[in-house]
């Protein structure tokens, strides 16, 4: 909440309180208290706030929750007293120096003043109470005076002692007043909420990301370790994020410590703890993990259960209490009183379970926030108090006690628990942030039956279907640890994820295109055409009257000599000139833009006199071959600059306006002697830079004064750091919404740079030993060069991702993003192959030019083509959901990157087609476009779905081939070519059998005779081949003659593909 911006109010030690939170917070308590002072706030006249000492164990009071939400900090051992238009403060010496900038302020923020008191060291702060009170009792017009109280928090320490004794000797009667500080608590801000689902995203990465991936290896590899070792390697991932989320780790901390628990002993309540037990996860095993993070002091809770081999019971039990969890979510809306929640949820378990009732919790979770548990949002059945949007609750249903028909009491006593954090919002379903981690029923149970399927016990009975009821969600393959076949396991799961995703896309598209939004172009307009081309206004505007070819640079013209007389022609007019030499004559020619030559409307003037007569070309003979050369070189040159002039401009026409660039006060963020692409035009040496970051946007400048480039932090669409590693360079690349110009480019991608190894050039031809110890000291100092370049861009990111995490950049969710090398793979996506990489959010190539960057939310569906048996590589089309753009394509893949990219493509929810062939697109995505009514009752993209017809073309080529007379060694000629009539498509296989048939035939010999021997059966010995040939076209047999190879026999046929 202390936020690094202007207007915050620092203390004497750095401590920053956000004054535009305090600002809108204090109104929002003092507003409560005056609309709410009788049913709320019990009459209090004035609030008495005291904290205790600081503790390091972990607790939730009222009155620690108070100063985190009004300043940020909490302050220990502090009296707050707040009365109508004052704010009384006791505290030490250090703190009121913490807060004297907040007193200046407070006045003109919120029209209260504060009064800091502060207690010297060796006194125990009576004098200071007790003119509190006085000035209480003197403004309160009820005799004695009401002060609100927290009634519930213990009294620590000596302060809170003294207090005690002041209140009690000044006669002033108290009330509790905790219930209206959970109401003012309840509805979070934008800055609450945003704290929230950062510390519930933590919490859900934690348990996907580590504990799952941990305990799947500790049951695979069959390990012994405790609920208690799991709780502290748990802790410490949170407490340390950065390998799941990019948050500081000072901002941090655990709600609790993690919660494990198996083996028959469970324990639902939220004070529950993992004790010593080895964790257990035998047949029929339950394991409940509970994970609550907080980030800026905002709690977020999330609860799993994964079972082991379960049995219909268990099955039916989770079944129930999932969709009892998600009624309960689906309850939470605007207007909905907190009571709805918990009958939503027992509902369902009433019909879906009536056996599970008695076993279920009392209540469904309550209100979250700086508390864990918000008194006064508890959802129960009672709570009748109204469901706000901003209000954010932890879900937490479960059953408790439940047994089992096991004999063994480890598995036959188990409990299951499902908790989540959920925000309401204003419309539409409640968010839950910690969705991330799923909790469907196939992703939590785990089972060995196919490995115990495999072993050899014939006494061993099947295991039982499950029954219809209740259990149509276990259609999907539940996960399988320690499998033999787990390849081929993994590949079923990949194609049930494929035939969602197909469904889930085939819907999208079609709302989509039903809505007309068939996207979006390439967001550039049409170009606007030109203004008409005028050289001179006026004829005395021609600078010379020397009949000859002349350039005037000034004006952008020709003057040509035609009949006697200067002709100007503007340079835009000429298409093209050139210059030969003949007998010692020059001639010079040139070509006009003329209708119907194939030019632009920007060529030319525009087009007022259709009926008009245009001049072609002209040609000219002179004797002064010196000036022809130096004429034709003139106008190439003018015709050249004002081209690229013009193209300039209608580059930066289309282009979006964009802010400007506000220079920071101090330092700025910076990296030195970098380079940039694309690289600024202009013949001379170029130039390293330097970037900076300033208050809205990044400078990139060189020595040179034209040469900058400002990037905006809300024009930054993604943006990369790639360290070097088997690259030459270490790059800092963004990737932009909205294109700009480098010097003379239109781009928007921009990319930064620096070598990491120096060109070395070794002289003479020796080659050098690898035990050379100049060579190991350059490799030293090439590796030292790199690390220490690696380590600078390093810390220029993670400064600018402490940068962007403040407000107002927040909201644009900006972040580097660091290419996955691992995973990988080469091809082509424009005219050399390139090494291709996954990110977070795309998939980048980021050293060839031009730049490859793709958003992965951008693509419809992937096609890869030309996949099958005996390809060497294969290609992948991308096809974007906007359908008016050119899909995009990568060549060449190797075909062992296949089950990597699939792998990938499904974990990142990307529905993809395989084909033997590439396809056309152009023509597909406009029938598409032209009827997307069609398309939708066609099946949408399972046109591109090739198994069924793969399977029965494999069955029929397997029948093809089982059959292969024995009684035949050699084929001849005309045999094959009546084969050929029969089929001129063959498959490869085929061709290659056809090719191992020649290779282990008979010799050149023995084949020449057996021609011999077939052409006596034909025909007369003596006839030439063209005879013998055209005999065979006659009778309807063979094919015309065929061309010969220099051995003389029959070429290859071409495959056709």
């Amino acid at each position: 909440m202390a936020d690094v911006r202007n207007g915050d109010a620092r203390g004497a030690t750095g401590v920053q309180i956000n004054l535009e939170y305090y600002g809108k917070r204090l109104k929002a308590l003092y507003g409560h208290w005056k609309e709410h002072k009788r049913d709320v706030w019990g009459g209090a006249d004035a609030i008495a706030i005291v904290t205790p000492p600081s503790s390091e164990d972990l607790r939730y009071l009222k009155s620690s929750a108070l100063h985190l939400w009004l300043l940020g900090y909490e302050f220990p051992e502090t009296v707050m007293v707040f009365m109508p238009g004052a704010l009384h403060v006791v505290c030490s010496l250090k703190k009121a120096s913490h807060l004297e900038e907040l007193q200046k302020s407070s006045r003109m923020l919120t029209g209260v003043d504060i009064h800091l008191h502060v207690k010297e060291r060796k006194e125990d702060g009576s004098k200071e109470m007790e003119g509190i009170l006085e000035a209480v009792q003197s403004q309160s017009k009820s005799k004695p005076p009401t002060i609100g109280v927290l009634a519930r928090e213990a009294t620590e320490g000596a302060l809170m002692e003294r207090w005690a004794m002041c209140l009690a000797d000044s006669g002033a009667s108290q009330v509790d007043v905790a219930g209206g500080f959970s109401e003012v608590f309840a509805v979070k801000d934008e800055e609450e909420i945003t704290n929230i689902r950062n510390a519930a995203h933590l919490s859900g990465q934690v348990l996907k990301g580590f504990v799952v991936p941990k305990l799947e290896v500790i049951i695979d590899e069959e390990k012994k370790i405790t609920h208690a070792e799991l709780m502290e390697n748990t802790e410490e991932v949170i407490i340390n994020p950065g390998k799941f989320l990019k948050l500081r780790p000072e901002d941090v901390d655990i709600c609790y410590p993690p919660v494990f628990q198996s083996g028959g002993v469970f324990d639902l309540k939220p004070s529950a703890a993992s004790n010593e037990d080895v964790l257990y996860f035998d047949a029929m095993g339950v394991i409940i993990c509970a994970i609550g993070a907080r980030f800026k002091s905002y709690c977020s809770n999330i609860a799993r259960t994964i079972m082991i081999d379960a049995d219909k019971l268990q099955q039916k039990a989770y079944i129930v209490l999932l969709k009892a969890h998600d009624a309960a979510i689906a309850a939470l809306r605007p207007g909905n009183p907190v009571s709805a929640v918990y009958k939503a949820a027992y509902a369902v378990v009433e019909s879906g379970g009536p056996e599970f009732l008695q076993h279920f919790t009392k209540n469904a979770g309550t209100g979250i926030g700086i508390e864990f548990r918000e008194s006064g949002l508890t959802l129960n059945a009672k709570n009748e108090r109204i469901i706000k949007a901003g209000m954010v609750f932890n879900v937490s249903l479960g059953f408790q006690n439940l047994t089992t028909e096991s004999r063994n009491p480890k598995s036959r006593n188990f409990s299951l628990l499902l908790a989540d954090t959920v925000i309401v919002t204003e419309k539409g379903s409640p968010e839950v942030p910690t969705s991330r981690c799923s909790k469907a029923f196939t992703d939590i149970a785990y089972s060995f039956e196919e490995e115990k399927e495999e072993e050899p016990q014939e006494e061993r009975k099947p295991k039982p279907k499950l029954e219809s009821n209740g259990s149509s969600e276990l259609a999907g393959r539940m996960a399988t640890l320690r499998s033999d076949n787990q390849e081929m396991t993994k590949e079923e799961v990949r194609r049930q994820h494929q035939a969602e995703l197909a469904r889930q896309k085939n819907e999208e598209t079609a709302r989509r295109l039903a809505a007309g939004g068939s996207g979006h172009g390439d967001g550039q307009g049409s170009a606007k055409s030109t203004n008409d081309i005028t050289a001179y206004r006026n004829v005395d505007d021609i600078p010379s009257r020397e009949l000859m070819i002349q350039v005037d640079q000034k004006n952008e013209a020709v003057l040509l000599p035609i009949y006697g007389s200067l002709v100007p022609f503007h340079i835009a007019t000429i298409k093209s000139v050139s210059s030969q030499q003949d007998g010692g004559h020059s001639y010079i020619r040139i070509i006009f833009n003329v209708p119907g030559a194939g030019f632009g409307p920007n060529d030319m003037p525009s087009q007022k006199f259709p009926r008009a007569i245009y001049v072609k070309e002209v040609s000219f003979r002179s004797n002064d071959t010196r000036h022809s050369n130096q004429v034709v070189q003139l106008i190439k040159t003018l015709r050249r600059q004002v081209a690229q002039r013009e193209s300039e401009k209608a580059e930066r026409a289309t282009l979006v306006v964009q802010e400007r660039l506000q220079i920071g006060k101090g330092r700025p963020i910076r990296l030195s002697d970098l380079w940039i692409r694309p690289a600024f035009g202009g013949r001379g040496r170029k130039m390293s830079g330097t970037l900076e970051s300033h208050a809205n946007g990044f400078r990139y400048s060189t020595m040179r004064q034209e040469e900058k480039v400002d990037i905006m932090y809300r024009n930054i669409k993604h943006a990369f750091f790639q360290p070097a590693e088997k690259e030459m360079i270490t790059i800092l690349h963004f990737h932009l919404h909205n294109y700009i110009m480098v010097g003379t480019k239109k781009t928007n991608n921009v990319q930064f740079y620096v070598e990491v190894m120096e060109a070395v050039q070794t002289l003479g031809g020796n080659r050098r030993s690898m035990m050379d110890p100049d060579e190991i000291e350059e490799e030293q100092q090439e590796r030292d060069r790199r690390n220490k370049i690696n380590k600078e861009f390093e810390v220029f990111v993670k400064r600018m991702a402490e940068l962007w995490d403040q407000p107002p950049w927040r909201e644009l969710d900006l972040e580097f993003d660091i290419p996955f090398r691992e995973l990988g793979f080469h091809g082509v996506p424009n005219k050399s192959s390139a090494f291709i990489v996954p990110t977070v959010n795309c998939l980048v190539e980021l050293i060839e030019t031009p730049f490859l960057v793709v958003s992965l939310n951008d693509i419809e569906i992937v096609n890869l083509e030309r996949v099958g048996l005996g390809q060497k590589a294969f290609d992948m089309a991308i096809v974007f959901k906007d359908f008016k753009r050119d899909i995009l394509r990568i060549d060449a893949i190797p075909s062992t990157s296949l089950d990597g990219i699939k792998e990938w493509l499904n974990s990142m929810n990307i529905k993809y087609y395989e084909s033997r062939m590439n396809l056309n697109w152009r023509p597909i995505l406009k029938t598409i476009l032209e009827d997307p009514e069609k398309f939708i009752e066609d099946g949408g993209w399972e046109f591109l779905n090739m198994e069924a017809s793969d399977s029965e073309s494999e069955k029929s080529e397997e029948s093809d081939e089982g059959y292969e007379p024995s009684d035949v060694e050699v084929v001849s000629e005309s045999e094959d070519d009546d084969s050929d009539e029969e089929s001129v498509v063959e498959s490869e296989e085929e061709e290659e059998d056809d090719e191992d048939e020649e290779e282990e035939g008979l010799t050149w010999d023995q084949l020449e005779e057996n021609a011999k021997r077939e052409d006596k059966e034909k025909g007369d010995e003596d006839d030439s081949e063209d005879d013998r040939q055209r005999r065979k076209v006659k009778a309807g047999k063979g094919r015309p003659m065929d061309s010969r190879d220099s051995r003389g026999m029959p070429s290859k046929r071409p495959k056709v593909r």
